[in-house]
This record gives structure tokens, sequence and C-alpha cells, in this order.
């Protein structure tokens, strides 16, 4: 069948009706026919500025190249050369406005779906047991790496790639950071995707020690004084939430969006698993990030009414225009310039709802988008039994405030070098949410990638 070089072969999706009750993912992905047929829409140009949209480089058109021809073992091989997750990057990372926002074939239609031909590369990849292979010549370095998230697991495998004995620290039971605690099943499943993702960086030779919690059970300076690491990569990522501060905001029934999700996502709440997790009936999440779709969407199906609280419109949506396009279709209401001033609670202490005031969009503020602006005398209330707060994240103090030397800015980010993450301590290299606050997956990658090449040129 001809191809319509100007629109996307489309993928194959859930019903949103029958997806919103369940956990499976969403989107299934190409076959290898859709793969080819999307493929040959790429006109391989010699400027790619694709590549450069790309945090990790990849080599897009020549690996879209080798998916046309059929020859899926080599685009791999392509994809590996920079990414070390790229079944993760195909499901969740921002491609339009990152590679495919910078495709030439977007001008006069629809860009080439990057992200779902990498998915499945990388799919095809674990399917058919292509697994990369640890290089045998060891340069008696030793590394250690904290945290197992995006940041650390990109920074240990580029390392193990170069021949440095490393050594991965997760303070939590199970390795993948973000991927297995904030990102829900239905959108990167954590058995078939995470899990092998995780072997795949083990497979380079890279060890991993979980329940380590560095600034606790052991610090930077004992790392580097007592066990003889000869640098450190902290990739620690950014788990420490923040709230409003309008009243009844410790009332029973208010979550984080990180607790919410960890419970759920890492601790296997959906499951029906021993794990506590209050499932409420009527659920208001506030703040319109990827986060707060995550949240909403789970909260979705543990089967509760979802309103989507955001003090700005739809276009200031911070969220993937994809993740609002799904929230929207399973049935997430989304209640726009709006935002909570206090939250309501019964006699027991529990929330019985949230007191909203309208919000009208001023000048534009620092970030460049319209400031919200409170509209007087519009406050009303709704009825809710459960609040999810999805403001952002900081980083955790407990790494910076027991490692000598270690510099942070006014938001606690541990203040480290663009170019190779290099930090005020000697030794020890810093990227991803810990340097920049809550990114994206992609772009902890890319700093992951730009500390690895830091630490590799400090011992050429």
């Amino acid at each position: 069948m001809a191809v319509d070089v100007l629109t996307k072969v489309p993928v194959s999706e859930q019903d949103p009706k029958v997806r919103a009750t369940n956990f499976d993912e969403v989107c299934l992905g190409y076959t290898k026919e859709e793969a080819m047929d999307e493929a040959t829409r790429c006109i391989n140009c010699k400027n790619a500025k694709c590549i450069t949209g790309c945090p990790v480089s990849i080599n897009i058109p020549a690996f879209i190249e080798q998916v046309k021809d059929g020859n899926f073992e080599k685009a791999y091989e392509v994809i590996s050369e920079s990414s070390a997750l790229p079944a993760v990057c195909g499901r969740v990372c921002p491609q339009e406005s990152q590679c495919e926002g910078k495709c030439i074939r977007g001008i006069k239609g629809d860009p080439i779906s990057i992200g779902k031909l990498e998915r499945f590369v990388a799919d095809w990849a674990c399917e058919n047991g292509i697994k990369p292979k640890e290089n045998p010549n060891k340069n008696g370095h030793k590394v250690a790496v904290i945290g197992s998230g995006p940041a650390g697991l990109t920074c240990a495998g580029d390392l193990a790639k170069a021949g440095f004995d490393v050594t991965i620290f997760e303070a939590l039971h199970e390795a993948g950071g973000v991927l297995v605690y904030g990102i829900p099943e239905f959108r990167l499943p954590k058995e078939a995707v995470v899990a092998k993702e995780v072997e795949n960086v083990k497979n380079l030779g890279v060890k991993i020690e979980t329940n380590v919690i560095v600034g606790k059970s052991i610090t930077i300076d004992e790392l580097i004084e007592e066990e003889n690491f000869e640098a450190v990569f902290i990739g620690s990522g950014a788990g420490l939430p923040r709230f409003m501060g309008i009243p009844g905001e410790q009332a029973m029934g208010v979550f984080s969006a990180n607790e919410f999700l960890t419970r759920n996502n890492l601790m296997k709440a959906f499951k029906d698993y021993d794990t506590p997790i209050w499932r409420g009936k009527k659920v208001v999440v506030v703040g319109g990030g990827n986060v707060a779709m995550d949240a909403a969407r789970t909260a979705l199906r543990l089967g509760a009414e979802v309103h989507v609280v955001y003090r700005r419109s739809e276009k200031e949506l911070p969220a993937r225009v994809e993740e609002v396009h799904h929230a929207k279709e399973e049935g997430v209401i989304f209640d726009l310039l709006q935002n909570p001033t206090e939250i309501l609670t019964n006699e027991e202490g529990w929330v019985s709802g949230i007191k909203i005031i309208k919000m009208e969009l001023g000048e534009p503020d620092e970030s460049g988008r319209r400031r919200p602006v409170e509209i007087p005398g519009s406050e009303y209330e709704i009825e809710a039994d459960t609040v999810i707060m999805s403001l952002g994240t900081s980083p955790n103090p407990l790494i910076s405030s027991t490692t000598k030397g270690l510099e942070v800015n006014k938001r606690g980010c541990i203040i480290a070098t663009e170019d190779t993450g290099a930090t005020s301590k000697d030794g020890v290299y810093a990227g991803g949410d810990a340097v920049t606050g809550a990114a994206t997956v992609i772009l902890a990658m890319g700093a992951g990638k730009q500390a690895a090449k830091g630490i590799i040129e400090h011992f050429q």
C-alpha cells in the first residue's frame, strides 16, 4: 500500500473506555510493516536538525534508514551508540518539542514519528535477545554513581562502555529511579520495559547496590576516602515535593503526586498488593504538568471522578499534548484558569472539598507565559475527598548537607557545569534533576551523558 508522505502512519492504542479501567499500556506500538512504512517518509536530511534536537544526539536519520530497509538489529546498534534507554525514551520523551519538533518533514506535513520508531526498534531488540556487550578492556578506574534513574543509568552505561569499573548506589529497593516510582504502568511498563533496560545497563558490567541511602548509609566523602572511588556522579533526582501553603493542606486526604505515584507504581498498589493507598471517589489534582496528568489518570483508573485544576489556560499547560489528549479521552475533567485557595475539611479532619478562585491571564512573567491573576469575588467550592498536589519537586538536601565542599544554589540544586557536570568538589560530578530541578527523562539522560564525557576526559 502506498504511503502518504505527508501523514504519519497511525499507531494503535487501547480504546479510551477500556483503558480507563486498566493499567495496561495505552499505546500498542508499530508493527514491523507499519514501522517500515513510517521510515520511508524520512528524507534522510544531510543537515539533520532532528539530531540537534535530541539531548543525547542519536543519529536519527541513520537508524531510520536501517528501519526502512528492515535492518532492525543495525538500527538498534545505531541508537545504542548514543542512548542507554531507547525503549524508555521511545515512550516518554517529549519528541514533539525536541527531535520531531525540528523535523524538516514536519514543515509541510506531519513530522516523522521518531519516538514510535525508536520504541519499535528497542522492543524488537528485546524480543529477539539483542543485548549490549560488556567492554573487556578495563581501564582500572573506579566510579560511583548515586541514583539509578535516567541520569545515573546513562552516565554509568557510558562509563562502562569506556572501560570504567562502575557501581550504582540506589536508595530504594528497586533500580530505575523515577522510571519505576514516578511514571505509571500504562505509560511505561515496569517489568516489560524498565527492568529490561536496567538489565541491559548491567550487561555492560555496571553493578547496582539497592537500599543504600547516600548521606545516611554512607556519605560521598566515605565513598572517596574509604571505598576508593576515584570519581562520583550524583544523579539522585528531585524527589522533595512542593506544596502551596494554603489552609487545610495538612488535612488527611491531601497527598503529593510523588507519594501517590510511588505507592501506586513502585509499590504496586494498583495490583492489589498489600500497599496502603487512599482510593478517593472525587479527586482534585492541582497542577498541569506531565506528573499531574500521570496522577490524574492513575486516580481515574482507581475508580475516581477526577478534576485537574490549573491556573492558566490549556495553551499554557506544560504537559505533553499527547498526555492531555489521552487524559481527556479517558474522562479526566479540566478546570482551567482556576486556582485553589483553601482545602476544606470535615469534623474528622478529612478533606471534604476545595475552595477555588477563577483566574484570568495578565501580562507575561519571567517565564514568558502570561501571569494568572485572580478575579475578585469569583470563589466557589467543589466537593472532593482527595487532593493531589502536583506543583513540582526539589532535590532532597540529604546529599548536599552531608558532603563537604559541595555547593548548591538557593533552590537547593547542586551547582554543576553544563558541559562536564563538574561540581565545586573535586572528583564529584552531578546532573539531571539534582542540578536543574524537575525536568524530563531525556534531559536527565543528556546530563548523565555529558558528565560521563567529563569523567572520561578527566582520566585521559
